[in-house]
Parts: structure tokens; C-alpha cells; sequence
């Protein structure tokens, strides 16, 4: 009841005028920002951080939180649009947003998004809101065991029950890694892999410079081979009573939308995993448990809804550590972390008892952000479409400019451009040759969190490998990640000798 209180006293702080008007205009950059190839929440909240002196403190943190969950939602616009991926969070909407777009789908496509997105956000707030202290201490428990047990079975989400050829995957996968341990080494500080000395590999392979190339330059080389010089306009359109059909038929989802916002909001409250891993995982897993696994990365709706619901979701999970114990669960967050720090406000467990009234003002502008994002994005699906009606001699070199500036701007060096051309032109390779790009994707990603876990859990128990089986968590963890990765193994048994 006490809760329910507070909640409401929360209300009536980010419902007050200037509150209000933050939360809106905080979304709309924010999807603004997300569409944009390269920029993502953290450039977004890093850039418009200064501005934010000119409010009140919760003003300003209430501001920040609405441009990091617009920016969750606006990721899969460019995604979806133009193959691109806006932020990392957003790769995993590319498998199968972009072929829908393709099949003049986009509308469909952006609405699962849209409304995926508000559901994984408002199940994740109410969670916050009724079990943030256990959960914190929860995330707490987990160590560099459990976190390198939670890697392994995401890449076993891919391995195990994956539609596509196992050697292939494999393959996909270690291509992933060798990528992902580019730079120095977490322990010694010795470089490896840097190609000859080359500057530019010294800072590792930044993973959004891997996906614009892979799904930017990759799908546009793709798309001028298949239309063979011809002309190529979209036949996607929209309206009002298309956009209810979609809405309708969204109900279908519905389980796969819980399961990526549980999924996502558990993993966005593991410090530094974030909302990248998150999606990642609930497309693996929305994957795995569905009855229709061929059709994955050919245009399924639960393709978008796992990964978007989950990146949402994770986006308030990560919250909840900078809150409640002042361990930021994300980059984005770290950045907001240090807006507190400098505006008086010291995050931590007296946090909800000092300043109450900052915290519930928060949790409360979050529901409200939820909202509106989902408002305006689908206010603005007639203006996404029209992007798709310009003709492909138009929208190539339009494409080609954005993911040159989206490899750009992250590291702001020439070398990652070039970079991203030759991975343009490897994915396109991968595609010709049927190699599958989504494990290579989570690879590249889950490489450098699950390197660090597993040698620090190798130094904890004096090299034995009994660690991932003696904690709790971790124990149960493993576990069902070997299930999945032997599952193969007794299919082709039960196929050979069995059946």
C-alpha cells in the first residue's frame, strides 16, 4: 500500500507541467536519436547532458530517462527502414524487421516494434516498481561465474535449436570471437590480433562499425545484385485500418513479448551486460521455442517483438543497479550515474529514503515516457514508409552516406570506416555462401563480456572448470546451456538409429 503511495505521489511530480513536457520532447529526440545510424542512447544522453543544468535535478534526470527510452524505441526504425541497424540494442530487430520491409510489410514491422517495445517497458517498470530492493541484491550475487554461464547459453540459444546449419553456425560464431578479441588483453595488456601494429586496432573492433557493415553495406551490395540494375520501389503502404489489423494480430505475439521483457529486464540488471545481450538472447530464444524456426531471418513477427521487447525492458533493468546501488547496468546509464553524482544526488540504498520524491518522480515518468514513445512512434509510421516508396537509385546512396557516418561517429576515425566497407563486403559473401550473420553478430558482442567472466572464474577457483557447477545460480545455468548445446547431438541420433 505504501508503494501504491509513494506511486502516486510520483504522478504528481511528472505530471507537473515542466515534468511533462520534458518527458515528451525527451522522447522525440530520443527516436530521433535512435534512428540515427551510429548514434544510439549514449551519444544522445552524452550530448544533450549539458542541457540539462537549466532545470531542476529530477527535471533533468526525468529528461535523460525519456531520451534513453525513445532512443530503445527509435533503434528499430532504421532497422527496419533501411536495414541499418540505429543503435546496437537494434541489431537483432534487423534479422527479420528487414525482410518484412522487403515484402512491403514495414508497417507491420514498425507497429510489432512500437507496441513490443511499450509492452516490455511497462511490464520492466512494474517490476521496478514493486521488487526493486531483492532484485537488486539478486543482480548482486551474481558473479563472473554466473555471467559467463549466462553467456554460454545464449550462444547455445543459437547452436542448439538453431534452423540453420550447425558447422556453419559454428563457424559464424568463432568468426565472432577471433573478431571480439581484437585489442589489448583484459589482463596482461599485451595487444593481440592487431594486424601488424595497426593504430586503429588498439582500441578492439567496435561492434557497431561490425553490424552497419554486415546489415548496411552488406544488404545494399544484396539488394543491387538481386534487382540486376532494375528500378526498385516498395509497394509498402499505410493506414489507419492497417495499422488496427496489425494491432489485432499482434495478440499472436503476445507470449513471445513477455517472454523477451522478463528476459531483457533480468538481464539489463546484471551490471555492464546492458540491452544489446538482452535482445540478442530473447531472439535466440523466441527462436528456439517457436513452431516455426525456418522462418526466422525471413521476415517473422516474433523476430521483432523478442528482441524489441527485451532491449526496452533492459533499458529500465539497467536502472535499477545505478539506483538502488549506484553500479550503473549500462553505458547509458554510467552516463547518468555521473548527471546525478554532479547534481547532488548520490545513488545508493538511502537514495529511496532521502530522496524520495526524486525516485518516485522518476519510476512514475517512466510509465508516462512508455506512453508517449509508443504515441509518437506510431504517429510517425506514415512518414517511415514514405522513406521505402523512393526509388532504390535514390535510397542507395542515401543508404551508403548514412552507414559511413554511422561507422564514423562512434570512434571518430577514418580506420573504422574502412573497416566497415570490407565487413560490407564479407557479410555479403557470408550471404551469397548461406553462412547465417546473426551468431557471428552475438559473438562479436557477448565475446568480450564472456571473456573476462570465464578467466576471472578460472583465477577464483585455481583453473578448475567446477566453479560453473558449485553455485547455485550458476550451476542451474550451465546446465540447461549444455542441454541446448547437446540437443543437436541427440537429434541426429534419434533421426540415425531411433526413428
Amino acid at each position: 500500500m505504501e508503494t501504491l503511495t509513494l506511486l502516486i505521489d510520483g504522478f504528481a511530480i511528472a505530471f507537473e507541467p515542466l515534468n511533462l513536457v520534458l518527458v515528451i520532447v525527451g522522447c522525440a529526440l530520443g527516436l530521433f536519436i535512435g534512428a540515427m545510424p551510429g548514434l544510439g542512447s549514449v551519444n544522445g544522453v552524452a550530448i544533450l547532458l549539458p542541457m540539462t543544468f537549466l532545470v531542476p535535478p529530477t527535471g533533468a534526470v526525468i529528461f535523460l530517462a525519456a531520451i534513453y527510452y525513445g532512443a530503445m524505441y527509435g533503434g528499430a526504425i532504421s532497422s527496419i527502414m533501411l536495414g541499418i541497424p540505429g543503435a546496437s540494442t537494434a541489431v537483432a530487430t534487423t534479422f527479420d524487421g528487414r525482410p518484412l520491409a522487403l515484402k512491403g510489410l514495414a508497417d507491420k514491422a514498425l507497429v510489432a516494434a512500437a507496441t513490443a517495445s511499450f509492452v516490455g517497458g511497462t511490464i520492466s517498470v512494474i517490476l521496478f516498481t514493486l521488487f526493486a530492493p531483492p532484485l537488486a541484491e539478486v543482480a548482486l550475487t551474481f558473479g563472473a561465474p554466473e555471467i559467463f554461464a549466462l553467456m554460454l547459453m545464449a550462444f547455445a540459444t543459437f547452436v542448439g535449436l538453431g534452423g540453420d546449419d550447425i558447422p556453419k553456425t559454428l563457424f559464424s560464431i568463432c568468426i565472432g570471437l577471433v573478431f571480439g578479441a581484437v585489442g589489448l588483453d583484459i589482463i596482461s595488456g599485451e595487444p593481440r590480433l592487431i594486424f601488424g601494429g595497426l593504430p586503429g586496432f588498439f582500441h578492439g573492433i567496435n561492434f557497431l562499425v561490425l553490424a552497419i557493415g554486415i546489415y548496411g553495406i552488406a544488404e545494399m551490395l544484396w539488394t543491387i545484385e538481386v534487382s540486376q540494375g532494375e528500378v526498385m520501389i516498395s509497394q509498402a503502404s499505410v493506414s489507419f485500418k492497417r495499422i488496427l489489423a496489425n494491432l489485432r494480430e499482434l495478440k499472436l505475439t503476445l507470449k513471445t513479448m513477455v517472454m523477451g521483457s522478463f528476459l531483457g529486464y533480468f538481464v539489463g540488471i546484471l551490471p555492464a551486460a546492458g540491452a544489446t545481450p538482452g535482445a540478442l538472447m530473447a531472439y535466440g530464444l523466441a527462436k528456439t521455442i517457436s513452431k516455426d524456426r525456418e522462418s526466422f531471418g525471413k521476415g517473422n513477427v516474433d523476430g521483432v517483438v523478442a528482441p524489441e521487447a527485451a532491449n526496452n525492458a533492459a533499458s529500465t533493468g539497467a536502472m535499477l543497479p545505478m539506483l538502488t546501488l549506484g553500479i550503473p547496468g549500462s553505458p547509458t546509464t554510467a552516463i547518468l550515474l555521473g548527471g546525478m553524482v554532479i547534481w547532488g544526488l548520490e545513488p545508493g540504498p538511502l537514495l529511496f529514503v532521502e530522496h524520495k520524491e526524486f525516485v518516485w518522480g522518476l519510476i512514475a515518468s517512466l510509465y508516462a515516457a512508455n506512453l508517449f514513445s509508443l504515441l509518437i512512434n506510431i504517429a510517425f509510421i506514415p512518414a517511415f514508409i514514405w522513406v521505402l516508396r523512393l526509388p532504390f537509385t535514390i535510397l542507395a546512396p542515401i543508404i551508403f552516406i548514412l552507414c559511413i557516418v554511422g561507422g564514423f561517429v562512434p570512434t571518430m576515425d577514418m580506420h573504422d570506416v574502412w573497416l566497415m566497407l570490407i565487413f560490407g563486403v564479407v557479410g555479403y559473401l557470408m550471404r551469397k555462401l548461406n553462412y547465417p550473420m546473426a551468431p557471428a553478430v552475438l559473438a562479436i558482442v557477448l565475446g568480450p563480456l564472456a571473456e573476462p567472466a570465464l578467466r576471472q572464474s578460472l583465477l577464483i577457483s585455481g583453473g578448475s572448470f567446477s566453479i560453473f557447477f558449485t553455485r547455485p545460480f550458476a550451476s542451474v545455468i550451465s546446465v540447461l546451456a549444455l542441454i541446448l548445446l547437446l540437443l543437436p547431438v541427440a537429434k541426429l541420433l534419434y533421426e540415425k538409429y531411433l526413428k
